[in-house]
């Protein structure tokens, strides 16, 4: 057993950090209405997806009065405003494509969305914490935390595509929850020297690595790409680095200068960043930039975290430090486990991104657009980036490369075989 590191006195937990023991990151039991004041934002977040078909969106926004932020007292009131707020932003600023964008959103939308960004700490776009985290209820509350028993508290246009989308990635991070629970007995261990409570966490993770893996497997049944292509994208998207939006946003009310905020991303989820935090994962410059700016799109107590797992004695250094067999094999398996789900993710993206951006292609290169009019409606501006506005193929092989730097020297000359026999057998 290793010395006991002196600098850390007290024990290190999640309670501080707003992480349900039942559901992670995921917000407990969302609000399904805000108090009756509000209710003309709800009257018009639950019908975006019909308005912005029949492009009134805009018209019935204009007409909303401006109400204050004051009565939302309550952090499940305020998420449910952000929630709202943030569908109806996207909705009015996308409704007409790529090529019939705004530059300023009205002060009766922008002022109570900066408001209310500004009290969460969240950026006043639409993130992962809205649409995944805090959007969602049982069917039967008694029932299962399932696809079946799960239902969105308000949507965005791409009709089930959206519900499977944001419900598959919310089952994802619910799949997360043991690793994350193991997280702080990792770190207790590794101050502590004790060897085997760290390997055995270690397992937990990898397995909780491995469920997430195959719960997003669950998207290519519930996602048709073609509509997550060619309807749903857009209004994920954000403006910053997007060429439909060179200049931003104009928040009416909040200052005359336009702003600039990313769109939701799957970058925005805690998770990953927990894990290479304490994996020891380092990101090149131009990547590991954009996930640190990612981080400001997280709650904030989940980004404090992030930040607290990178100042704990070094994982890593403690496996190389120890003589032991069962914890050498648990930090590679662990690796492993998310070198393989970086992998899927990159199959996931080449499956609804990459494969119809080449059919969208050719399709506008031959005039035809009646077959595929779904892909063939997809903004031109997005085809090779995320909604995050990062360049998304070079973007994900970039990270997964820099995951194999964490495996130990003596396991690295295995990892090669080792990782393509596990995406081929993942796909």
């Amino acid at each position: 057993m290793a010395a006991v590191d002196p600098d850390f006195k007290t024990s290190f937990c999640l309670d501080s950090y707003y992480v349900s023991d039942e559901l992670g990151f995921i917000l407990p039991e969302p609000l399904k209405e805000l108090p009756p004041y509000y209710q003309p934002w709800m009257d018009v977040a639950v019908r975006v997806p019909d308005l912005v078909q029949s492009h009134e969106l805009r018209s019935h926004i204009y007409k909303m009065p401006l109400l204050s932020s004051e009565f939302l007292q309550k952090h499940r009131e305020l998420r449910l405003a952000h929630l709202a707020l943030s569908v109806m932003t996207m909705g009015y600023v996308w409704q007409e494509g790529e090529k019939g964008t705004v530059e300023i959103l009205p002060r009766n939308l922008a002022v109570p969305y900066w408001e209310v960004s500004q009290r969460l700490g969240f950026p006043p776009i639409f993130t992962h914490a809205d649409g995944v985290l805090a959007n969602w209820k049982k069917k039967d509350p008694q029932g299962p935390f399932d696809m079946e028993n799960l239902e969105l508290l308000v949507s965005l246009p791409g009709g089930d595509s959206v519900r499977g989308f944001f419900m598959v990635t919310l089952l994802v991070e619910l799949a997360a929850v043991p690793a994350l629970r193991s997280i702080p007995t990792v770190i207790n261990g590794v101050r502590c020297g004790e060897t085997e409570a760290v390997a055995r966490a270690l397992e937990v993770i990898s397995q909780s690595i491995q469920d997430m893996t195959d719960t997003l497997k669950l998207m290519q049944v519930h996602v048709e790409p073609s509509v997550f292509y060619g309807i749903m994208r857009i209004y994920l998207s954000g403006w910053k680095d997007n060429s439909s939006m060179p200049k931003g946003l104009i928040y009416e009310g909040v200052q005359a200068e336009p702003m600039e905020f990313s769109g939701g991303s799957a970058a925005q989820s805690s998770l990953l960043h927990c894990f290479d935090e304490l994996l020891g994962v380092k990101h090149e410059e131009k990547s590991g930039a954009f996930l640190t700016r990612m981080r400001n799109y997280m709650p904030p107590a989940h980004k404090k975290l992030i930040q607290d797992i990178s100042l704990q004695p070094s994982l890593r250094s403690f496996v190389q430090q120890q003589a032991n067999e069962q914890l050498n094999q648990a930090f590679h398996l662990c690796v492993t486990k998310l070198l393989a789900l970086r992998n899927y993710h990159i199959n996931v993206v080449s499956r609804f991104i990459t494969v119809p951006a080449a059919r969208a292609r050719q399709i506008r290169n031959q005039s035809q657009d009646l077959q595929c009019e779904t892909i063939s409606r997809a903004p031109i501006a997005l085809e090779e980036r995320g909604t995050g506005g990062s360049g998304i193929m070079i973007f994900l092989k970039t990270v997964r490369d820099k995951t194999k730097d964490a495996f130990l020297l003596e396991k690295s000359k295995d990892v090669n075989s080792e990782t393509a026999q596990q995406f081929n057998n993942s796909t």
